[in-house]
C-alpha cells in the first residue's frame, strides 16, 4: 500500500518520540521504503530526526540520507562528525550517492569524511568521481559493476555476479573486457540464465552494446537511453576503457532537473539551483529581479515606439484602443512558437539545420493564424461601429485587421526562429522564453501596428488632413 503522510500520523509518531516509545517508533517504521522515511524526516525537527535515525538499519538510513531535501540534508550532516558521517551513511552507499553526499559538505570536512572510510578502494572511487564535471556522464556514473575477460567462460561470470552479490544493485548485465581493460561487450542476465556454463563468454558476449564516454553531456546521456530503451548503459575514458555505468534512475532524475531549469528560464527567470522551499528569500529576488529588470526595460520601447506615431495617435485616438489587442496577439504567437520550438530542441526533434523548413513550415502557420485573428478584428470593430458613432471605422478596421496579419506573422516567426538563433551561438534555447520574445514581439508590433496606420490615414482609404 502506498504510504501517505498525514497530520494525524506525524502528531503520533512525534508524541511517541517524546515519550521514547521505541516499539511504536520501530512498527511504524519497519515496513515504510526510504523515499517515505525521508519524506517524515522533512517535516520533522532536527532531534526528531535524529531519534529516528537512531533505529534504523545501516543500510537503510544512508538510502534514507539520499532521498532527503537538501536544506534537510544538509543541517542533519551539520549535527554530525566526519567520522560519524563516514561510518554509519558513506559506507553503505553507491559510489555515485556517496560522491553528490561528499560534494555537498565543506571542502575541509571533505577529506576528513574520506580518510574515515573503511574502504580504501570505495574513497579512491568517490575521489575519482568528484574530479569529473558534475553536467558529464563521468559525473553521473558509479563505480559499482560486474566485469569479466573475454576469454573467461560463463562458469566465471556466475561466480564473479555472486561475489558482487551484496554489495552492487541492479545488476542488469556483465560488462566484457579485453586484457587492456577497454569494453569489447555485455553479457545480459538472460544469457547467463539460459546459456550453458561450459561456453566461453567470447561465444556468447553481444558486441554492439551502446556506451558514453565520461566527458558527454548528461542531458546527451539521457537522449541516448530514450532513444535506445536503455535501462544502463557503461561508460567509457578516451581510450575506450570501462570505468563506470549509468542506470536508468540516475537519468531520470537528472531529466527531472533538466526540465525544471527549462521551465524557470521560460518563466522569465534565472534557474534556482536548489528547490524551492530549499532557497532563500534573497535567493528568489536575485533569480528574479534581473530578467524582470530588463523586461522592464524593454517595455519602456513601447512608449518610445509610440511617440514616433503621435501624430497618428492624435488625428484617430481610436487607434490607441486597439494597441492593447494588437501586441497581446502578437506575444501571445511568438510565446507559443518559442514554447514548441524549445521543446522540440530538447526532445531532439528538430536541429538547427532544419532553420529553413522550420521558417517555411512557421510562415504559412503565421499567416494563417494572422488572417482569422485579423478577420475576428476585422469584425470586432466592424461591430462596435454599430454602437456607437465611429467615423470611418472602415479605416479603422482594416488597419487593425490588415496589422493582426502582420504582427502575428511577425510574432510566428521570432518566436520559433530565436531559439534556434541561440542554439546556434551555443547559448540556452530556454532563455528565449516567453516573456521574453513577448517583450520584443510587443515593442515590435507596435511599430507594425501604427506604420499601417500611418499608411491608411495619409491616404491608402482616407484622407483625415
Amino acid at each position: 500500500m502506498q504510504f501517505e503522510l498525514t497530520t494525524d500520523y506525524l502528531d503520533r509518531l512525534r508524541a511517541a518520540i517524546r515519550a521514547g516509545n521505541e516499539l511504536y517508533v520501530n512498527a511504524q517504521l519497519k515496513d515504510l521504503f526510504p523515499a517515505d522515511i525521508a519524506e517524515i524526516l522533512n517535516e520533522v525537527d532536527l532531534e526528531e530526526a535524529k531519534y529516528i535515525y537512531t533505529h534504523l538499519e545501516e543500510q537503510t538510513a544512508a538510502e534514507v540520507l539520499v532521498e532527503l531535501e537538501e536544506d534537510v540534508r544538509e543541517r542533519f550532516l551539520a549535527s554530525l562528525t566526519s567520522k560519524e558521517i563516514a561510518e554509519k551513511f558513506i559506507d553503505n552507499l553507491e559510489s555515485d550517492e556517496a560522491a553528490d553526499v561528499i560534494a555537498e559538505l565543506p571542502d575541509a570536512q571533505q577529506d576528513e569524511v574520506l580518510s574515515h572510510m573503511e574502504n580504501a578502494s570505495q574513497a579512491s572511487d568517490i575521489v575519482d568521481l568528484m574530479n569529473y564535471d558534475a553536467n558529464t556522464a563521468g559525473g553521473l556514473m558509479q563505480k559499482e559493476l560486474v566485469k569479466l575477460n573475454v576469454s573467461k567462460s560463463m562458469l566465471d561470470c556466475v561466480k564473479e555476479l555472486r561475489k558482487h552479490a551484496d554489495h552492487i544493485q541492479d545488476v542488469y548485465a556483465v560488462y566484457v573486457v579485453d586484457d587492456d581493460d577497454k569494453l569489447v561487450g555485455v553479457v545480459p542476465l538472460k544469457k547467463i540464465l539460459t546459456v550453458s556454463l561450459r561456453k566461453k563468454i567470447a561465444e556468447v558476449y553481444n558486441p554492439e552494446s551502446i556506451s558514453v564516454k565520461t566527458n558527454m553531456d548528461v542531458e546527451e546521456v539521457a537522449k541516448i537511453m530514450e532513444k535506445y530503451d536503455l535501462i544502463f548503459v557503461p561508460v567509457v575514458d578516451s581510450l575506450g576503457r570501462l570505468v563506470g555505468r549509468i542506470t536508468i534512475d540516475d537519468v531520470v532524475d537528472v531529466i527531472r532537473k533538466e526540465e525544471t531549469e527549462d521551465v524557470q528560464k521560460m518563466a522569465g527567470m534565472e534557474a534556482l539551483q536548489e528547490p524551492y522551499m530549499s532557497a532563500t528569500t534573497w535567493q528568489v529576488l536575485k533569480k528574479r529581479a534581473g530578467w524582470l529588470v530588463v523586461l522592464f526595460i524593454g517595455e519602456c520601447f513601447t512608449a518610445t515606439a509610440m511617440g514616433f506615431f503621435e501624430n497618428e495617435i492624435a488625428k484617430t485616438v481610436v487607434l490607441s484602443l486597439f494597441v492593447p489587442l494588437i501586441i497581446s496577439s502578437g506575444g501571445n504567437t511568438g510565446s507559443q512558437a518559442s514554447t514548441l520550438i524549445i521543446r522540440s530542441l530538447a526532445l531532439g526533434e528538430v536541429s538547427v539545420r532544419e532553420w529553413w523548413k522550420i521558417f517555411r513550415r512557421e510562415f504559412k502557420v503565421g499567416l494563417v493564424l494572422g488572417l482569422l485573428l485579423g478577420i475576428v478584428g476585422f469584425m470586432r470593430v466592424a461591430v462596435w461601429s454599430s454602437f456607437i458613432e465611429l467615423p470611418h471605422w472602415e479605416v479603422v478596421a482594416f488597419t487593425v485587421g490588415i496589422s493582426l496579419v502582420g504582427v502575428v506573422l511577425w510574432g510566428n516567426l521570432v518566436g520559433s526562429l530565436f531559439p534556434l538563433f541561440l542554439k546556434r551561438m551555443g547559448l540556452d534555447p530556454a532563455v528565449s522564453s516567453a516573456p521574453f520574445v513577448a517583450t520584443f514581439v510587443d515593442v515590435t508590433g507596435l511599430l507594425i501596428y501604427f506604420s499601417v496606420a500611418s499608411f491608411a490615414l495619409h491616404g491608402l482609404f482616407i484622407n483625415f488632413e
